[in-house]
């Protein structure tokens, strides 16, 4: 059976037995309701999530900081001791997503919206609602359903921001299977050809678009281009449509030197992917210009990367429409 002819019969099956109509029913009914953020908003989260971004922005530090907006979902994270606060409905959504084959699970896209600063001290209650379940949807990655859940986080009773979370639960793309080793019992006139190589997996396609198409055109001619605010002059890399520092929607590029440390990095060794082959080091690379940017360690075993170790750009061809900007160990040319 094909991959069109499993996504067809599982179409029908999911038809024949009413899936769909059970899985929008899940719509509108609560996720988690009066939730307690597990530690009030505090400095030593924000200097450690600011660290990490890149992000010196005064309004972060001193007296009268104030939290980056952007870390609105941090403050209702469950942690590696996860959520206590889920609803049975949430629960009884994915054990029905999972006992109709859509097991896997991949974080899609979040909206954030922002209606207050947070403060040092402030206690964060949430309440989050499955907002919708998306019909039977076919991806690169497999067929599934999108789930959206929006979390509406409060400050003393008062809406201090939004954050809607799409995920997708699906069944993964089913694989060609490896052919199986056979003897040889005929001569060799009449044994049959052997079969066909099973594809590469190709990497994933970055996402391009308007605001960062410039960058990956670049890339394309081998230059890693840096934004530079017109206004203020602040760097900003990865590409975004205005600037942090002063608000400017006006900027032009620099071409980064190449030369970069190892500001931190992780080791991934799970889950395995297809076009992957862990373990691999992936690094958050501070180039010679202050900007940050994360990408893969070249060069060097994964086990012998370290922070603070010097590393030289180049461009990784991965397949005839793909190249990917890496980072050699070594530095210097």
């Amino acid at each position: 059976m094909t991959l069109t002819e499993r996504d067809g019969a599982a179409e029908a099956r999911d038809a024949s037995d009413g899936l769909y109509e059970r899985l929008a029913g899940f719509a509108g009914r609560a996720a988690a309701t009066s939730g307690l953020g597990k530690d009030p908003v505090n400095l030593p989260m924000i200097r450690h999530w600011c660290e990490a971004m890149g992000d010196d922005h005064p309004a972060y530090r001193g007296p009268d900081a104030v939290a980056p907006p952007t870390m609105l979902q941090a403050w209702t994270m469950g942690g590696l001791s996860g959520h206590t606060g889920r609803s049975s409905a949430y629960e009884e959504l994915f054990a029905l997503l999972d006992g109709a084959g859509y097991t896997s699970v991949v974080a899609t896209d979040c909206e954030q919206e922002y209606l207050r600063p947070l403060r040092p001290g402030d206690e964060i209650t949430f309440d989050t609602v499955i907002e919708s379940v998306s019909e039977r949807k076919r991806t690169k990655l497999g067929t599934g359903h999108f789930v959206t859940t929006r979390t509406d986080v409060r400050v003393g009773g008062e809406v201090a921001g939004t954050h809607r979370f799409r995920i997708l639960k699906y069944a993964p793309a089913g694989r060609p299977p490896k052919p199986a080793a056979t003897r040889p019992t005929k001569p060799a006139a009449l044994r049959a050809a052997p079969p066909a190589p099973t594809p590469a997996a190709r990497r994933p396609r970055p996402v391009i678009n308007r605001d960062n198409a410039g960058f990956w055109d670049g890339v394309a001619a081998h230059r890693l281009l840096i934004q530079r605010c017109l206004d203020c002059a602040a760097l900003r890399l990865p590409w975004l449509p205005g600037c942090a520092e002063c608000g400017s929607g006006e900027w032009d590029t620099v071409e980064a030197s190449g030369a970069g440390t190892v500001f931190s990095y992780v080791v991934m060794h799970h889950p395995p992917f297809p076009a992957f082959d862990p373990p691999y080091a992936v690094g958050l690379i501070e180039l010679a210009e202050g900007v940050r940017m994360i990408s893969n360690v070249v060069g060097v075993p994964y086990d012998k990367v370290r922070i603070g170790m010097p590393v030289r750009l180049e461009f990784l061809r991965v397949d005839e429409e793909l190249q990917l900007p890496v980072f050699r160990a070594g530095g210097e040319d």
